[in-house]
């Protein structure tokens, strides 16, 4: 279920019922299919998203994360808008944002991981200048803003260097930076992290976890690397075919789907004794053993917390316990299970 909905004043986005339709080419198969599509001229109109409900309180990281094709980027573009809604409603920052796409765009930043904002032969920094002239931002304000934001990224060393010159990861840096110039409300943040090596990354999870929080600026991150999600999103919102199929905390979407966890023990008998009798399928506790191999024992239990240590206390009757791992369901094999792999390619 999707988180209890607060106070309009709290809420940074609100989207009620939105739809988005498109009318394209109706094709048809073949050769001769291909000739009477451009001379007949028929259309068919597609839902890209269709009934989208969802609010984001101030402050909070929302994943917003489908399939391609499921309406993310659709929706990021009537967001910040780009579209204008077919039906339903938008509303960031208390207003309609194709209503005033000025000053929507004034408390909005936006990052697209394969479109960059920045001047591709002029110096990084000549890039912040213009952004902050654009922005009519203040030089005190752009001097703080840019000693706070190199703190988190790092770019103090590629400052002077044309852009066309910088690796993806220093790009994306320099991208994160101009988004947050002008201190924006709202951050969009659409796949990121596409083409970065693992250092590049993890300066993009510690940007969004600096910037956002309570009284901060609110996170809307859209990717594909679920492993980004499950570390800076408390929430996520799944789409599938332009409708919203989960919306809640992280944490529910995997114990919904996968609620069972794997603990496996290595041992050792007690006291050099007859080792224990684990089988596959002996119930020990709330767990029951999965497989069993000399020295090791694994065993299925739910994915509650608490049942760990009543586990432990039945293995370790029977056994000394030397190590312990247990297997978390990721949420990448939940989306897996959720969405066929059939409509995750599409």
């Amino acid at each position: 279920m999707p988180p209890a909905r607060t106070a309009g004043d709290d809420l940074a986005i609100e989207v009620r019922d939105l739809v988005k339709t498109f009318r394209r080419p109706r094709r048809k198969e073949g050769r001769l299919g291909a000739l009477r599509t451009l001379m007949t001229r028929e259309y068919e109109t597609v839902r890209a998203v269709d009934g989208v409900s969802f609010d984001v309180r101030r402050g909070e990281v929302v994943g917003y994360i489908g399939s391609n094709g499921a309406g993310k980027s659709t929706t990021i573009k009537m967001l910040t808008g780009v579209l204008e809604p077919t039906a339903g409603t938008v509303r960031v920052n208390g207003a309609a944002p194709t209503a005033d796409r000025k000053e929507n765009a004034r408390r909005i930043g936006v990052v697209f991981g394969q479109k960059s904002q920045l001047w591709w032969d002029l110096p990084l920094v000549d890039s912040f200048r213009l952004i902050a002239s654009l922005y009519s931002i203040a030089d005190d304000r752009y001097r703080r803003n840019l000693a706070r934001l190199d703190e988190v990224l790092g770019f103090a060393e590629f400052l002077h260097t044309p852009v066309r010159q910088l690796s993806l990861g220093q790009r994306m840096r320099g991208d994160l930076a101009a988004s947050m110039l002008h201190d924006p409300e709202v951050l969009y943040l659409d796949e990121p992290t596409i083409g970065l090596d693992v250092h590049s990354k993890e300066r993009v999870v510690g940007f969004v976890e600096a910037i956002s929080g309570p009284g901060r600026t609110t996170v809307v991150l859209t990717t594909h690397d679920l492993a980004d999600i499950e570390r800076t999103c408390e929430r996520v919102v799944l789409i599938d075919r332009g409708t919203v199929a989960f919306d809640g905390r992280v944490g529910d979407l995997k114990a919904a789907c996968t609620p069972e966890r794997v603990l496996t023990v290595d041992y050792e008998p007690r006291d050099g004794g007859a080792p224990p009798a684990f089988s596959a399928g002996r119930a020990m506790g709330p767990a029951v053993v999965s497989a069993a191999a000399p020295g090791r024992v694994s065993l299925r239990m739910p994915s509650a917390h608490s049942v760990v240590p009543t586990v432990l206390e039945a293995v370790e009757r029977e056994c000394r316990i030397m190590d312990l791992s247990i297997s978390e369901t990721s949420l990448e094999s939940v989306v897996r299970q959720l969405i066929p792999e059939g409509r995750r390619s599409s």
